[in-house]
């Protein structure tokens, strides 16, 4: 468990002491090398800058300064004055964040250079904390994504200078999740976690208590604060020493031992760094040369250290740090929805680079060809607390759009000369120049596919390959757009199969119209007249082939059925669903009505609505409780700030239509003029899919709208729901409560939301209802028996948290411009109580990982002679078992292997999988001999054991009689190579392998 600390601001005090200081001697030489004084108050100053990778500027415009009117930061200009200012007193110090921009410095410096900052980061002035690419953020991420970005930083960090970050830094993002604290904490070698932001009643609760500092257990599983800045006013040299040292002893009365922590610094300061370190050098003279405290250079890892001498203990802290409010009536939980498709599009590219890792394993990593380094580069940046959280400006949120979808092209090609050498491996022709060429369809949301709508009608064949990434065999429908209903579908044996025709929608259609002409320029030469679905069942890490065919007649046709609210239907039930699941609706308002499983005898009544909150647009002020101050608070891209409910209610004539078929059954729903809503029951699944199109959400009335779905049922859950931590551990939620102080509830709706990155659910005593997502969004339950997701928001105003910018997004085609229509799913399943986690943790890695499609014309009928027509990259014999993920398998530069097993089960989640689990590596890679195996930091900087070695153990209050040991798999055995898991456990391991086989 790391120590969470609080990084109390004291930027002002430099800036008023070189107005105070003026006068003085230039030559004047100010003792700067004070070290810790035992007995005395010590203050440690932290020099430091915060630089956002993209806010109101882009990456690239904030590394060179360009864009000067929108916002002043220059990165390059930070670092290059840096390094002299701290070879100029070897007694500074400075900490660094954000690889993504150091990375980029480094790379233009020269040996000289490199050479002098590897001195300085070896004596310790120069000290890396953090150490990702990014600040990440904590609401909105999933934890594969916050690893992923953390590892890019780390390797890089320890291949050049040979060091490993010991300190979390999450001094920004707005609120902290437990999944932080514990996984990119304690799991990647850190021994304290600094932040700033957490919620103002529970900051004065913490002073009142000597709580600021705790020692944090984010998991069940595995066994700080904000202070206004300190404005000093006069210039008097002997008044700012006195104004420095009350600070000092006020906040000495706040927090344990005689040591506390000022930063010195703020977002992009430090361009002209000696100028900085000139004041401070001024002001750590004078004030130790009065004597009542000892100021020093200083850094998160002395201050540490510090603390742990002491010998202290500390107040536990459990669960996590949402959500966050600054001060009354202004809750920061707006952005776990703002800007929904950069959300969903950074989700949905999370998964494929999952996926093209893999392939790039299967295919050998190249040194000329395509990698899948660009995309990971642009997911890294996107994990930024200003990027996926959606509360950047417009450009800059092309801007990431634009990097992801470079990195997706390159990603793409590789993905299809990975599939390309493996289908061929059948006719030994190697893999230097496949001869097959694979289309991909990123935008088959919105049915475009140009690979699958084409003309089979004169004898040519559509191949699909189905690649599954998951270590599971999988079993799943697939659809694809096509241009004719007369075709037929084949396995990979070549046997016929069953598959059914949906008739695509004409709202799906001019989305696809308007979309298209949008993102590429080109309205489609072809429209598809119907969705082909089929089932395909396809191993683990590996693909299934499917051919379909131009058939004579036509393939399975869905039975259409439309109906319309009117009096003469008003008894009539409307019963759809192939499979065990089935929905009632009323037949005079196509309402749903009920849910029932024959399988679990569920029955339960079930209603599903949207609604809008008006976004407050702050004119009338409050007065903040923290400050005295008069605050106009409106909704913005951070803060949730509601104005009244309001139901979305059916226009005119409701009708809906039902598809029904023998794979699936579809419910389409026209809403509202803004609102369209496809429902699916699947024959061989036990739950419904929601696929939700919103907007272009009306503004005309300048009132800001915030568009929910509510799904209400009569369970009695009693205030409670849970939601997931970054996609791993669900946390116990109770309306209008905290656990850590007395909740004052102002906001009685966005006070009680929370990011939801996988799930939200709810129980009683009977059942639990779960509801998944497919990107992040805010969520909450608002009244009993119900569970509510924010799916798309469009304000008018701007909520004065610097971004500068209204959260008004709009696409425009020509002249014509309109408000973004979004297009998302979400998922919902009913259990009896205590069988829900199984599905919602199976089921959540097939959202995360859907299956791939890569797609191929072949003229004849001769594609299994000459490829191969599935193949899986494991034992055929073998599977991971069900409670258990690989989300890493990454060959590196070197010709290592990197390999991430995670436990997917809290201890007591669930009665057969909440235990220990093991993998047999022998049988994940059959075909290759592991040589040697490394188990690794998470972060994989070093070695697990050296890690362990260092790690600082905290004192916790209480609980010294209490300690209880926490489950870990053991080591593993170099003969047997069985990897053990325990709940929640993640293990990581870089492998060395010698070949069986020819490795391409």
């Amino acid at each position: 468990m790391p120590m969470a600390m609080t990084p109390f601001r004291l930027c002002s005090l430099v800036l008023f002491l070189s107005c105070a200081l003026v006068a003085e001697s230039k030559f004047m030489v100010y003792k700067t090398g004070q070290s810790v004084v035992p007995g005395k108050l010590n203050v440690h100053l932290v020099p430091h800058t915060h630089n956002d990778v993209g806010w109101r500027k882009t990456v690239d415009q904030y590394y060179v300064g360009s864009n000067y009117t929108a916002d002043e930061g220059c990165v390059e200009n930070i670092l290059d004055s840096l390094i002299p200012a701290l070879l100029a007193d070897k007694n500074r110090r400075f900490i660094y964040v954000e690889q993504a921009f150091f990375q980029r410095w480094w790379r233009d410096q020269s040996k000289i250079v490199q050479n002098i900052v590897k001195q300085l980061v070896s004596s310790g002035q120069l000290e890396f904390i953090n150490g990702g690419m990014c600040m990440h953020d904590e609401a909105a991420t999933n934890y594969i994504d916050m690893i992923d970005q953390t590892t890019l930083g780390h390797r890089f960090i320890k291949d050049e200078f040979g060091v490993t970050p010991r300190i979390g830094w999450q001094i920004d993002p707005f609120g902290h999740s437990a999944v932080q604290a514990y996984l990119l904490g304690a799991e990647v070698g850190f021994d304290s976690l600094f932040f700033w932001r957490i919620d103002y009643q529970d900051v004065a609760k913490r002073k009142k208590e000597k709580s600021l500092e705790v020692v944090w257990q984010g998991s069940k599983s595995f066994g700080s604060s904000a202070q206004d800045d300190i404005n000093l006013f006069d210039y008097n040299v002997q008044e700012r020493v006195n104004d420095f040292v009350s600070a000092a002893i006020s906040q000495a009365n706040i927090t344990r031992t005689n040591h506390i922590m000022w930063t010195m610094g703020m977002d992009f300061m430090y361009q002209y760094a000696t100028t900085w370190f000139r004041q401070m050098d001024k002001l750590i003279h004078y004030v130790n040369q009065d004597g009542r405290v000892n100021a020093l250079y200083s850094t998160p890892s002395i201050y540490t250290d510090a603390k742990y001498a002491a010998n202290e203990s500390w107040p536990l802290k459990t669960d996590d740090f949402f959500p966050y409010a600054n001060t009354l009536n202004t809750y920061w939980t707006g952005y776990f929805t703002s800007r929904p498709a950069l959300k969903g599009y950074i989700r949905m590219l999370s998964g494929y680079h999952l996926a093209a890792r893999q392939l790039e394993f299967f295919k050998g990593r190249s040194k000329t060809g395509p990698k899948t380094d660009t995309l990971a580069d642009a997911l890294a940046i996107a994990q930024h607390h200003d990027a996926v959280t959606g509360t950047e400006q417009q450009h800059v949120a092309d801007d990431y759009a634009k990097r992801l979808s470079i990195g997706y092209k390159e990603a793409e090609e590789l993905v299809a000369t990975s599939l390309a050498c493996m289908v061929e491996s059948a006719s030994k022709t190697g893999c230097r120049n496949p001869a097959t060429k694979f289309q991909q369809c990123p935008l088959m949301n919105i049915s475009y596919c140009p690979p699958s709508e084409i003309d089979l009608s004169r004898g040519k064949n559509l191949v699909v390959v189905v690649y599954n990434s998951l270590g599971w065999k999988r079993d799943d429908v697939i659809r694809i757009p096509v241009i004719n209903g007369n075709v037929t579908v084949k396995d990979p044996s070549g046997k016929e199969i069953e598959s059914q025709l949906l008739p695509i929608a004409n709202a799906s259609l001019g989305i696809r119209s308007f979309s298209t002409m949008a993102y590429l320029g080109k309205s489609p030469s072809v429209a598809p007249k119907y969705w082909l679905a089929f089932s395909a069942s396809v191993p683990p890490l590996g693909f299934s082939t499917y051919i379909v065919l131009g058939a004579k007649s036509s393939a399975s046709a869905s039975v259409r059925q439309t109906f319309y609210r009117s009096e003469r239907s008003q008894n009539k039930t409307i019963e759809v669903g192939p499979g065990n699941l089935k929905l009632n609706y009323s037949g005079n308002e196509g309402k749903l009505t009920n849910y029932a499983n024959s399988r679990n005898s569920i029955k339960a009544y079930l209603e599903q609505s949207y609604s809008f909150y008006s976004a407050n647009d702050g004119t009338e002020p409050f007065i903040s409780p923290t400050d005295g101050t008069e605050v106009f608070q409106p909704s913005g891209a951070y803060i949730f700030r509601p104005n009244g409910t309001h139901p979305i209610k059916s226009e005119g004539q409701v009708s809906f239509t039902v598809l029904r078929g023998s794979l699936l059954d579809e419910v389409h729903h026209r809403i509202n003029s803004w609102i369209y809503q496809i429902t699916r029951l699947y024959r061989d699944k036990e739950h419904a899919e929601v696929e939700f199109t919103v907007g272009s959400i009306p503004i005309d009335d300048m009132i800001g709208k915030e568009v929910v779905t509510r799904i209400t049922t009569t369970m009695k859950s009693n205030k409670t729901f849970y939601t997931d931590s970054n996609g791993r551990d669900f946390i116990k939620r109770i309306r209008d409560y905290r656990s850590d102080w007395d909740l004052e509830v102002n906001q009685p709706v966005a006070g009680n939301y929370y990011p939801i990155n996988l799930g939200i659910y709810t129980k009683d005593n009977r059942t639990e209802m779960s509801v998944l997502v497919d990107r992040p969004v805010g969520g909450s339950s608002i009244a009993d028996g119900q569970l509510e997701l924010m799916l798309h928001r469009r304000l008018v105003t701007e909520d004065d948290k610097g971004v500068r910018e209204g959260l008004d997004e709009t696409v425009c085609v020509v002249d014509k411009c309109e408000g973004l229509t979004i297009q998302g799913k979400y998922y919902l399943r009913i259990d009896p109580l205590g069988e829900g986690a199984k599905w919602r943790r199976s089921y959540g890695q097939e959202i995360y990982s859907p299956l791939l499609l890569a797609f191929s014309e072949q003229d004849g009928d001769n594609w299994a002679n000459s490829h191969l027509p599935s193949f899986s990259g494991m034992d055929p014999s073998y599977m991971l078992p069900d409670n258990v993920a690989m989300i890493t398998l990454q060959e590196l530069d070197e010709g290592k292997v990197l390999l991430r097993l995670a436990h997917l089960y809290e201890i007591g989640e669930d009665k057969d999988l909440s235990v220990m689990a093991s993998v047999e590596l022998k049988k994940v890679f059959p075909e290759k001999k592991i040589i040697k195996i490394t188990e690794m930091s998470l972060s994989a900087n070093q070695e697990k054991a050296e890690m362990e070695k260092k790690r600082l153990v905290w004192k916790v209050e209480g609980s010294a009689e209490k300690k209880s040991r926490v489950l870990r798999g053991g080591p593993v055995h170099p003969e047997k190579l069985v990897v053990e898991l325990a709940p929640m456990e993640i293990r990581t391991f870089v492998i060395n392998f010698s070949y069986k086989q020819v490795h391409h």
